[in-house]
Order: structure tokens, then sequence, then C-alpha cells
């Protein structure tokens, strides 16, 4: 699927600049706190602060601010595992637009609940089985709807680049680098364009390094059918797109990926240390960096990108701490 036509072909930091300024005005920044890592100080950006627990509220705020009447009456349909689905969702409440949602029938229960609660309509479908942007290809011919994808769109893209801008301006320069959870490399492609000094680091859960992959190939590999299973529902798209690839080449360090257990060790460190829920995408950076994965120093920033933990589920990864 393609996303809307725009004025300008691409994404740039000209519009992360501007998402930047209508996000602030809606928005506090989410905090920037320091934590000691490897004998480091390193600081962690944290996401699941915003109002609907992720960091995906900025995309989608950027994304559905630049519609236009027409489109605003026609109404949005977005495909998410949650995340993206509850920015979308809140968007659109704010702005009087009606919203569909193509979400996995295995989504978590509180993610599929928050979406609901925010008035969207939800359109399940089966992973594995079929094809969720056909889906979502069927519910935009049928409505007449704008299409909000969730990492291959320019304005999404642009939005999520916020996050960057708002943390030079709390680190008071640039970071020397920024790990990040990486699904379809919306936000990678965002924080490259706001922090072009900054070394950019995608982390994705092993099987799933459709971006990392991509990278080193110079053209889109999809995941593969015998993908293993991972907590990391947030972090499961079948593949990238060339609009996030075409802003990561020759800026992004070279993929990294995690094991489910060096997540469930972030987001104990996370809670012991921060006192902050890290949903298992939104830890995966943060499990990188423990694991010794990446280098870093007093000038790195990890993002913890969301906090939509099914409660249970939760409670069981602390409880197999030692």
């Amino acid at each position: 699927m393609t996303a809307q036509p725009r004025s300008t072909p691409a994404p740039n930091r000209d519009g992360v600049l501007r998402a930047a300024s209508a996000i602030a005005a809606i928005l506090p920044p989410t905090p920037l706190l320091p934590v000691e890592v490897a004998g480091s100080r390193i600081w962690a950006k944290a996401e699941m602060l915003q109002p609907i627990g992720a960091f995906k509220i900025r995309g989608a705020w950027h994304r559905l601010n630049a519609l236009d009447e027409d489109e605003r009456a026609r109404g949005v349909v977005a495909v998410s595992s949650g995340n993206h689905a509850q920015g979308v969702a809140w968007a659109a409440r704010r702005l009087g637009i009606a919203a569909t949602i193509v979400m996995p029938h295995d989504a978590p229960g509180v993610k599929l609940d928050a979406t609901r609660a925010l008035g969207a309509e939800i359109v399940l479908y089966d992973r594995p089985g079929e094809d969720r942007d056909a889906v979502a290809a069927r519910e935009v011919e049928r409505r007449g709807a704008v299409l909000v994808h969730a990492f291959a769109d320019p304005w999404v893209i642009e939005g999520q680049g916020s996050a960057g801008i708002e943390i030079a301006e709390q680190l008071g320069r640039a970071p020397s680098r920024i790990v990040v959870p990486c699904g379809g490399g919306g936000l990678s492609a965002g924080l490259a364009l706001a922090c072009p000094d900054s070394r950019i680091y995608p982390v994705e859960p092993e099987g799933w390094d459709v971006v990392g992959r991509s990278l080193a190939a110079g053209e889109i590999v999809r995941a593969g059918d015998d993908a293993p299973k991972t907590i990391c529902d947030a972090l499961q798209p079948t593949a990238t797109a060339p609009i996030n690839l075409s802003v990561l080449r020759g800026r992004s360090e070279p993929g990294l990926t995690v094991t489910d257990e060096e997540v469930r060790a972030a987001q104990r460190f996370a809670f012991a240390k921060l006192r902050l829920v890290v949903e298992p995408g939104g830890a995966a950076a943060l499990a990188a960096v423990l694991a010794g994965k990446v280098t870093v120093d007093d000038s790195s920033v990890v993002m913890l990108t969301g906090g939509n933990c099914d409660p249970q589920r939760f409670a069981e990864t602390l409880a197999a701490a030692g």
C-alpha cells in the first residue's frame, strides 16, 4: 500500500521541525532520564509516558493534523498491533475523524481494549494467515478512507522524529548515538532526520530484523515464513519500505538483534532502576545496550518506546528475575 501524496516527495528535517512544533503545542515533552549502564551514565527517553503509552502518538498526530477537510470527512484506516492503533485513534478522536484500525486477532488485550476505548472501529485479521495490508486496502476501498501507514508515510516519519528534537533540547547537545527499537523503521528514520550528527542504531527481535538485513542487502528483505515467535508484538512487520530505507541508508549503523530473554532482562532493569513499566518491544533498545551489543557513553540515548504491557505477563517477567 502507498501513502497519500504530499507536496514534498520525501520526509525531511524541516518537516520534523514542523511536527515538533505542532506536537509541543498539545503535549509536554517526555522525560529524558539518566541511568547507569556498564559504568556510564546514559539517557533514557521515556515515551511510555505519552497519553497512549507509546511514541506512536507523534506520527499519528502529525499525519492526521495534515489532512484536508475532504480527507477528514472520509475518515482514516490504519494497521497496527496496538500502539499505532492507539495513536491514530487518539488523534482521530481529538480531531473529530472516524478511524478504523486493522489489528491482529492475537494483539495484546490491553491494546485492543484501549483502542476501542478511544472510539476506533477495529477490524481483526488472522496472524499468521491473512495479509494485513490486503485487509487494510479492502477497508480503504470500501470506505473511501485515507490510509495512515504505521511507518511508510512521510508525515508519520517526520512526526516520530519530533522525539529527536526534544532529546537534543533536553540534552543540550546532539546525542552521540540513539539506540532505538525498530519495527518498520519509522522512528529510526525520523530520528535520523532529526539528529543528523548522531549515530542511529536500530534494534530488532531475532528473526524479525527486516530493516537491518534490508540495509545490508541494499534492497527490501522480508521476514521469513519460519520467523520465530517473539514477545515483541510491536516489532513484527514482515518488511520495511523503500521510503524508510532511503532515509536510513548511509545514516544508520548496522542493525542489531535481541532475544526474548534479553528483552525480559531489560524490562526488569527499567522497572528496578527507573521505576518504569516498559513493554517488550519498547525495551528492545535497552536490551541491546545491557547485552553489550552497542558501546555507549554519557551522550548516548536509548529509546524506551512503549509501556502497554499485558499485566499478567509483565508480572511473570518480573517474577522470573534471578
